[in-house]
């Protein structure tokens, strides 16, 4: 009996995989979002009306100010958040154009 191989063992299911670009960018935010108090203060600031004052942050995480504004800068470095300078505070709101991804991401305290 002869069998015949094929090249193909099967239809490929990529058809839904991600972009190199979708992927990228889906890391960076995940590598971001990957620390518990980056996780928490995105889900602060995303899940509030408006926007959020950097001073609202030290107690609420219970880190110092200088770790606090370290962690703010990589979550806006990657885009889920932005920053606006109002006298000596900034204040923070989340990317309306992630926020909807992130949400299905995350449980659902977040609404976009």
């Amino acid at each position: 009996m002869i069998v015949y191989m094929s090249n193909e063992c099967c239809p490929a299911p990529f058809e839904r995989s991600l972009t190199s670009r979708e992927a990228e960018r889906c890391a960076r935010v995940f590598a971001a979002l990957a620390d518990p108090v980056r996780l928490r203060l995105y889900t602060m600031i995303a899940s509030a009306e408006g926007e959020v004052c950097a001073c609202s942050f030290v107690d609420a995480v219970d880190r110092s100010q200088p770790t606090v504004s370290h962690h703010l800068k990589i979550l806006r470095d990657c885009g889920l958040v932005q920053g606006t300078k109002r006298g000596t505070w900034v204040w923070y709101s989340a990317n309306p154009e992630l926020a909807a991804e992130v949400a299905q991401l995350l449980p659902a305290r977040i609404s976009a």
